[in-house]
């Protein structure tokens, strides 16, 4: 058995709420940015081994749509599909984080 070890690993909360009206960010386009993250991820042909994919609850839904970004522990929250590039250009090539969609700036 292979393990897999990633040098970047970006989770996308994808959490979706029934029967409440708290937030939610699998309902706030969780699944299109975990879509555009692996677009641009493999499109890019960068040289690190990265991983997205979509997670549950990430904890800080009133922020939402919320990613994770490791092995930094870096929480981005209110991401949009326009964002994905420049965090990826910014955070993952560049190791600047994008300090604008930071949880704690």
């Amino acid at each position: 058995m292979t393990n897999l070890i990633y040098d970047i690993h970006v989770l996308v909360c994808n959490n979706q709420r029934t029967g409440t009206d708290k937030l939610s960010c699998g309902e706030t386009h969780g699944l299109e940015l975990v879509g555009e993250f692996k677009k641009q991820l493999k499109d890019l042909n960068i040289e690190l081994k990265t991983r997205a994919n979509k997670s549950g609850c990430l904890g800080i839904c009133d922020f939402g749509p919320t990613i994770a970004i490791y092995p930094e522990g870096i929480f981005y929250v209110g991401v949009k599909k326009e964002d994905v590039k420049e965090i990826i250009e910014s955070h993952i090539i560049n190791k600047i984080p994008v300090k604008r969609l930071m949880l704690n700036k």
